[in-house]
């Protein structure tokens, strides 16, 4: 049988409902918006232009045409995905050993391993010393640049670290005693169980390389290698957008249209990914914060 809510329960379900409510809809009007302006055809008018719904009959899929069909832009989204997929696979080959030590009970030094890594994330060195490093390798104008720096996130460690830490130890304790080394019980017994925070690291480090603007800015001299927010600051801020996309009298699609397009073309990908993996990353993030 139900409990009858009394009068400040419902008040402060109300409440919690017209929060989450506002919520959705600031979020959801600025993007309505932008899609509705990407699928502007040039025949509309300015009026059409700036508001937030247009007829289904006038939507146009001309934006997207001509910037999937331009070599800038092809480019630029090939450059993201080298950068977002290889950088992702290389931080997670770095990061999943590294969790796995600091994981280990036993481990002489444990402690101050753990505080040793604490003290970059907590004291940041700056850019200047960065800068000197990357060009002091010789990584500039090359991929490596843009995914080196941040290959091994101190908050993704220790997020994986509580993970590893919440595995029983009965599993690990009897791959030992049966003559199994480190590396075998990481490989064959650790991984296997730790679907969920994989997931969720490998997805905060995509994220997070996908999204990249400033390390390419300032590495990245060549526009042939610049990623996608590169490309799309670049657009949203010439006042001739020709310089990057072909467009002329005769162009199929608005300016603003195009503008709005190259915005849902580069956060498609990681809308899309997010709800394939949002069970993971729930679990995920939970278990391995609260171990932590």
């Amino acid at each position: 049988m139900l409990r009858k809510m009394s009068l400040e329960e419902r008040a402060w379900q109300a409440l919690v409902n017209g929060i989450l409510l506002f919520t959705l809809l600031a979020v959801a009007i600025p993007l309505v918006r932008v899609i509705t302006m990407s699928m502007t055809p040039i025949k509309a008018g300015r009026e059409i232009l700036g508001g937030l719904l247009i007829p289904v009959s006038e939507l146009s899929l001309a934006a997207y045409r001509q910037l999937l069909s331009h070599p800038a832009f092809l480019r630029s989204l090939a450059n993201s995905a080298i950068i977002t997929l290889g950088g992702t696979a290389m931080s997670l080959f770095l990061t999943v050993p590294l969790a796995y030590v600091l994981s280990v009970k036993g481990l002489p030094g444990r402690k101050f391993l753990n505080t040793l890594i604490l003290i970059p994330f907590l004291f940041n060195p700056g850019l200047i010393p960065g800068y000197l490093v990357v060009t002091g390798l010789g990584l500039t104008d090359s991929y490596w640049a843009v995914m080196l720096p941040g290959a091994v996130s101190v908050y993704n460690t220790f997020v994986m670290r509580g993970f590893f830490e919440g595995i029983p130890e009965d599993f690990k304790e009897a791959a030992r005693m049966d003559g199994a080394g480190e590396f075998y019980i990481l490989r064959r017994i650790i991984l296997p169980l730790s679907k969920p925070i994989l997931l969720t690291v490998g997805l905060f480090y995509a994220v997070s390389l996908w999204n990249e603007f400033f390390g390419p800015l300032l590495y990245l001299n060549n526009a042939k290698l610049q990623p996608l927010p590169v490309l799309l600051r670049n657009i949203l801020l010439a006042s001739n957008v020709n310089e990057y996309v072909d467009f002329d009298a005769m162009s199929a699609a608005p300016v603003q249209a195009l503008k709005a397009a190259s915005v849902v073309l580069t956060t498609l990908p990681m809308a899309i990914i997010y709800p394939w993996i949002q069970k993971h990353f729930t679990k995920g993030t939970l278990v391995g914060g609260i171990k932590g």
